[in-house]
C-alpha cells in the first residue's frame, strides 16, 4: 500500500484561485477590499518570514495587507494600544498577532483584546469557546486548515478514533474540538502522557501537534491510519517520525508542504469571510 499524500501546497494553490475570484466579485459588488493587519513584535527571523508569507498570500488573491512592526522591548500596554487602534480601523478586516511574542508581554491578554469580528487567526478565548460549542466563530488557523485539507481529500472523520498529540490553546485543543464537532471520537495526549505509544497505536487518525521533533515514532502508528503532522523543525522534520510510514498508512501529510500552506490559506480565507460579514 502506498499512502495518499495530503498535498497542502497544491490544495492551497487551488483554493487561492477560488479566493481570488471571490475577492474580485466582492469588489465588483461594491464590498470592502479585505485587508489583513499583521503585528510583529521583535526581530525573530522565522516570525518575520511567516509574516511576509502571509502578506504575499494576501497579494496573490487580491487582498490588502498592513504590517505593524514593533520593537523587542514593547510592553503589554503598548501592544494593547496598537490592537485597539486596529480594532477601531474600519479598513482592517482581520488582525494577526504573530506568535510568539517576547517574554515580557502578556500574550493571552493581547490575543483576547482582538475584536471577535477581526479574530481571523482564531486565537481569542471567546472565539475558541464559540467554536467548541458549534457556534459561528473563526477557528484557529492551523486546525482550520487541517480540517479543510481532510475534507478536500474526503477523509472520513465520523466515528473514527482521532488521537491529537498536543494541547496548546491555538493548535492541540482547537484541533480536538473541531474533530469532535465532526463526529470523531477524540483522545488528547501530550508529551507527558504515560502510555503515549499505546494511545497512538489505537488511532485511526493521528495529529502531531506537540512541537517536539519526531516525538511520535513511526512504529507506534497502526497500518491504515491517516497521519497529519503539524510540526516543522530545523532539518525539515515534523513532530512525527516518517520512516516507513508511506508504505503502510492510508494517508500522510508531507513536511514541509502539508499543513503549513493550509494554515496561511485558512487565515486569508477567514479574512475574506470577515469582509463578507461586514
Amino acid at each position: 500500500m502506498s499512502a495518499l499524500i495530503l498535498d497542502g501546497k497544491a490544495v492551497a494553490k487551488h483554493r487561492e484561485q477560488q479566493l481570488h475570484t471571490a475577492v474580485e466579485k466582492l469588489r465588483a459588488d461594491g464590498g470592502v477590499k479585505p485587508v489583513l493587519a499583521t503585528i510583529l513584535v521583535g526581530s525573530d527571523p522565522a516570525s518575520a518570514t511567516y509574516v511576509q508569507m502571509k502578506a504575499n498570500a494576501c497579494e496573490r488573491v487580491g487582498m490588502g495587507s498592513v504590517r505593524v512592526d514593533m520593537p523587542q522591548a514593547t510592553t503589554t500596554d503598548e501592544l494593547l494600544a496598537v490592537i485597539d487602534q486596529l480594532n477601531r480601523d474600519s479598513d482592517i478586516c482581520g488582525i494577526l498577532l504573530q506568535h510568539p511574542v517576547p517574554a515580557q508581554i502578556d500574550e493571552r491578554r493581547c490575543f483576547d483584546a482582538i475584536a471577535i469580528a477581526k479574530d481571523v487567526d482564531g486565537v481569542t478565548t471567546r472565539g475558541f469557546g464559540l467554536m467548541a460549542m458549534g457556534e459561528a466563530a473563526f477557528g484557529s488557523a492551523t486546525p482550520a486548515g487541517i480540517m479543510t485539507l481532510l475534507r478536500h481529500y474526503d477523509i472520513p472523520l465520523a466515528g473514527k478514533h482521532a488521537v491529537v498529540v498536543g494541547r496548546s490553546p491555538i493548535l492541540g485543543k482547537p484541533m480536538a474540538a473541531m474533530l469532535l464537532n465532526a463526529n470523531a471520537t477524540v483522545t488528547i495526549c501530550h508529551s507527558r502522557t504515560v502510555d503515549l505509544a499505546q494511545q497512538v497505536a489505537r488511532a485511526d487518525i493521528v495529529v502531531g501537534a506537540v512541537g517536539q521533533p519526531e516525538l511520535i515514532k513511526a512504529e507506534w502508528i497502526s497500518a491504515g491510519a491517516v497521519v497529519v503532522d503539524a510540526g516543522y523543525h530545523p532539518g525539515g522534520v515534523g513532530d512525527i517520525e516518517k520512516t516507513g510510514l508511506a508504505e503502510r498508512v492510508a494517508a500522510l501529510t508531507p513536511v514541509p508542504g502539508g499543513v503549513g500552506p493550509m494554515t496561511i490559506n485558512a487565515l486569508i480565507s477567514q479574512t475574506l469571510d470577515a469582509a463578507l460579514q461586514r
